[in-house]
């Protein structure tokens, strides 16, 4: 959610601004609900019924879209049954053929989908196995060419992609959310993402405070313009689109008023009173 005036007009002391929540929690086993993330088609043959399994690893592990890379590190020393650290450790030695602009740093290139796990399943490998999948959809010629397009690099596409992900109430207020993003670079505005902010603070919350805004840190959007330095987490495949192809139209701020219900407006006034009914909503249920 966007809440500030182009023309620096004065803060409420505290703001409430939803940020889309996770939809779905990390799943590990071989029975999974893959509605938000894409089956790669991989044979998945496990062992014979007949034959003692030899370890309780999960044949498959599911990365939702939106997770962060703190988080898959998580998954994958949990679905192999690893030391706490041990796959973050491994993404700070493995070379996952990274693009110049991330120095490293595979945030956005974990792509989210099912992938198969058996014995000889390493984080090294399965890291790689996400960077590969990663690069095929971003190297996409629709990728490229609605990059070259949006004036953007494709890892820039990639970081818009993540805070689409982040932002976007539903799928459906996806093009319209990247569309904000958009506008508000060519304006030279600040993005003033509230997704941004909980990527700095290692957290996820629809509570943003004042000082919260005012924090020293790159991925800060209200005090820095641009986009952050890397993607705030792992996009798939409809934000990614979004980010392609926005939704053509000329907003600047949008809030979650309620599920389903995401205002998207040009007016800074409208957007005041979109405000004000979003935190008589938050009142009204927290007393209920």
């Amino acid at each position: 959610m966007v809440n500030e005036s182009p023309d620096a007009r004065p803060r409420p002391r505290r703001r409430l601004r939803p940020t889309r929540r996770g939809r779905v929690v990390l799943v590990l086993g071989a029975l999974l609900v893959v509605s938000a993330a894409v089956l790669i088609p991989l044979s998945l043959i496990g062992p014979d019924k007949g034959k003692q399994q030899e370890t309780r690893r999960p044949s498959t592990l599911m990365i939702p879209e939106g997770r962060r890379a703190s988080q898959v590190y998580e998954a994958v020393d949990q679905a192999l049954d690893l030391k706490p650290g041990s796959t973050r450790k491994a993404a700070s030695t493995v070379d996952l053929a990274l693009p110049d602009q991330a120095e490293g740093n595979p945030e956005g290139y974990l792509f989210p989908a099912t992938y198969p796990l058996d014995a000889t399943t390493t984080p090294a490998g399965l890291l790689r196995y996400m960077a590969d999948t990663a690069r095929k959809h971003f190297a996409a010629d629709q990728v490229t060419a609605g990059s070259q397009r949006n004036n953007v690099s494709v890892y820039d596409t990639v970081t818009i992609a993540s805070i689409v992900q982040a932002e976007a109430d539903t799928a459906s207020d996806m093009g319209k959310v990247a569309r904000v993003v958009y506008n508000r670079l060519l304006r030279d505005m600040p993005l003033q993402m509230d997704s941004t902010l909980n990527y700095a603070l290692k957290r996820s919350t629809l509570d943003t405070s004042a000082d919260d805004t005012r924090i020293d840190s790159p991925y800060n959007s209200y005090e820095r313009k641009g986009l952050p330095p890397t993607p705030i987490g792992n996009p798939g495949e409809e934000a990614l689109k979004a980010a392609i192809s926005p939704t053509p139209g000329p907003w600047l701020y949008f809030v979650t008023v309620g599920p389903g219900d995401t205002r998207f407006t040009d007016s800074y006034d409208e957007q005041l009173k979109n405000v004000a009914e979003f935190n008589a909503n938050r009142r009204a249920a927290t007393t209920s």
